[in-house]
């Protein structure tokens, strides 16, 4: 065994042996000591390069404070409802005292909770793992000292000893998996009281703090799999923690059941997996009772997302799933619905496919409202998971082949990045454009984060932006101001280019397709837009009653629909529509003001007004004829986008 991997293994010794530690009978200096060397030995074990601080400490103890409240808050909330019917005066008295007890400690523990941080912003001390000797020497004597006379304690989500001062470090958390409600109040009883007096204001304060804590407890914090794999389970307990948080507790409260390295584990998991994807994933399927079920635009609806899964089947071995992309924006739930998908894409990689949307980019999310909703739940940590979120998205494919014969993609064609040219002089050439082959979008440079207006990578844009039309040929797509149009007969061209019998493409829901009577009206939630001799082209839309703006006021009453493909004949699909499930009423981070409709009809206006010279592809010695084109766009394309 080499020197690094004995390091490592005596390391795990001592986080072990410090998580299977009581510290009710250590004093504060002895926890912070202990804690700290937990967390440089964790330092090593994952390799992390960055140092340990005191805040990281301080957040330890600081969760777990929070977990000993919230299972205060459970217990007074259980009491509240609980019917004293048949129950004796001294039954009743004893019930009425636990319930005094825990709303005391609730209060105590919070109060704790906040001078811990605060203090902790002060003089930020930090400590390196450098001194690695000095580690495993204390693993030898934490194995001596593992004997001591210490009770099991109660443990956070992260596996950790729930710590707190005295007196907070009395009140015991009552509310451990496993643990029944009658075990609980009997701790609590055999608890000294905790003289909190002060602390809990006047009467009118106390009614206040009574009817806060009489809300439903927050649920168990999740806990990222202890051998880092996914598993169903896990995924189910994601799911009900999400479904039941989203019930009746705010935003801001998102990082109590969603530890940030619980969500750092899991996009780290997925992206890992997503990133050795090519741009263009091709399924294979041909199992005899294989289904493939597509999924359109979900918008961060979460609880329609949850209908889906449920009523079409959850992924399995025969069931396949392809999302079509657009997460996130203009949905309450956007970070939920991508962590969701994020962790059966970890579970099944080669059963769920996660394709990038436009709005899986830094320009749509920062103005359609996921940023915004990132930083509202994650708080000072926020944009450290918003910007995890984006590099996850460029790595997301780009399109899928299913069996052989389906093409699907978020926005639609491409053009061809070997543009043939037809000599006008000797300085200036006609651009044509050209429908665009597999091979050459699987030379996409996936990894930019906003879809390019010029260049050899405008493919990416091409690909998540572009919409049909009836009209034939390729031509710019003037309305969203990147990306194309393309008419029936491209769609024609590219089945028989590509082999295929039918493409499904989702970018447009109702409020896209409101006042094109040339086109469906997307209110059933999919749409045939090209019948050819070779294939069919439709669009599918996932997200009822879209879109969820102003508190869950409704702009259309949408279905959302799903595409569900069979063995043998992929290339037939069948369509179900569904309508919006009941939903609490939440912030989705995004609003719509004359303001922004009036900007947007402006954006559509000048590009309208250009004229055929943004098709002139200048020649290589005309340098300044090209840098003199491109200011103005440049310049009016950040003027719209601040």
């Amino acid at each position: 065994m080499d020197r690094e991997e004995r390091i490592k293994n005596a390391c795990k010794k001592i986080v072990e042996c410090i998580n299977a530690m009581s510290f009710v009978n250590l004093d504060d200096q002895r926890v912070h000591s202990l804690v700290m060397m937990r967390e440089i030995a964790r330092g090593v074990v994952e390799n992390r390069d960055r140092k340990v601080t005191k805040s990281d400490v301080t957040r330890a103890l600081h969760s777990s404070i929070e977990k000993m409240a919230s299972a205060c808050r459970d217990i007074v909330y259980k009491l509240s409802k609980m019917s004293y019917k048949g129950l004796d005066d001294e039954r009743i008295q004893s019930l009425l005292r636990v319930k005094e007890i825990a709303c005391k400690h609730a209060k105590v523990a919070s109060v704790g909770s906040d001078l811990l941080i605060r203090e902790s912003l002060v003089g930020e001390e930090t400590l390196t793992s450098n001194n690695i000797d000095a580690l495993v020497g204390g693993a030898e004597i934490m194995m001596i000292e593992g004997s001591l006379e210490v009770e099991a304690e109660v443990q956070n989500e992260d596996g950790h000893n729930a710590v707190q001062k005295r007196p907070v470090t009395r009140a015991k958390r009552a509310c451990d998996k496993g643990v029944q409600d009658r075990e609980a109040q009997r701790k609590i009883l055999e608890d000294e009281p905790v003289e909190v007096e002060a602390q809990l204001g006047n009467e009118d304060d106390q009614n206040q703090e009574q009817e806060a804590l009489s809300q439903p407890p927050l649920p168990q914090a999740l806990i990222w799999p202890a051998d880092d794999r996914v598993t169903l389970q896990w995924i189910q307990d994601v799911t009900s923690t999400i479904k039941q948080f989203s019930d009746n507790h705010t935003p801001s409260e998102f990082h109590s059941i969603m530890p940030i390295a619980v969500a750092n584990k899991l996009i780290d998991s997925a992206s890992s997996i997503l990133s050795k994807e090519p741009n263009c994933v091709e399924i294979d399927c041909h199992g005899e009772d294989s289904r493939v079920v597509v999924v359109g635009d979900i918008h961060g609806q979460f609880h329609d997302l949850l209908y889906v899964l449920e009523n079409a089947g959850f992924p399995s071995e025969n069931q396949f799933y392809v999302f079509n992309g657009n997460y996130v924006d203009k949905g309450a739930w956007g970070l939920e619905v991508f962590l969701l998908l994020l962790a059966w894409k970890a579970f099944m990689p080669h059963r769920v496919y996660l394709l990038r949307g436009n709005h899986e980019s830094k320009e749509c999310t920062l103005t359609y409202g996921f940023e915004k909703e990132v930083k509202t739940k994650f708080g000072d940590q926020g944009e450290y998971v918003y910007n995890k979120c984006l590099e996850c998205f460029k790595v997301l494919p780009l399109a899928s082949i299913i069996a052989g014969s389906v093409y699907t993609t978020h926005g639609g064609l491409f053009r061809s990045i070997r543009i043939a040219s037809s000599r006008r002089s000797r300085r200036k050439r006609i651009r044509r454009l050209e429908l665009g082959s597999l091979n050459e979008l699987s030379e996409v440079k996936r990894s930019l984060i906003d879809g390019p207006y010029e260049g050899l990578n405008i493919l990416l844009a091409d690909v998540l932006w572009s919409d049909p039309s009836l009209r034939q040929g390729l031509s710019k797509n003037k309305a969203r101001g990147r990306g194309l149009w393309w008419g029936p007969d491209c769609t024609e061209a590219f089945l028989k280019m590509s082999k295929l019998k039918l493409i499904i493409r989702s970018h447009e829901g109702p409020d896209v397709r409101a006042g094109q009577h040339h086109l469906g009206d997307m209110l059933s939630g999919y749409c045939m837009d090209h019948d050819g001799e070779s294939g069919k082209l439709y669009t599918l839309f996932s997200a009822p009653d879209y879109p969820q703006v102003e508190f869950g006021r409704k702009l259309y009453t949408n279905e959302g629909a799903y595409a569900v493909l069979k063995s043998p004949n992929f290339e037939s699909p069948s369509f179900h529509s569904f309508k919006a499930v009941e939903r609490p009423k939440a912030d989705p981070f995004f609003t719509v003001d004359d303001e922004d409709k009036k900007a947007s009809s402006n954006h559509e206006d000048e590009i309208a007004s250009e004229d055929v010279d943004d098709e002139i592809d200048l020649g290589e010695q005309d340098l300044t004829s090209m840098m003199m084109w491109m200011a103005p766009n440049l310049f009016k394309f950040h003027r719209l986008l601040r």
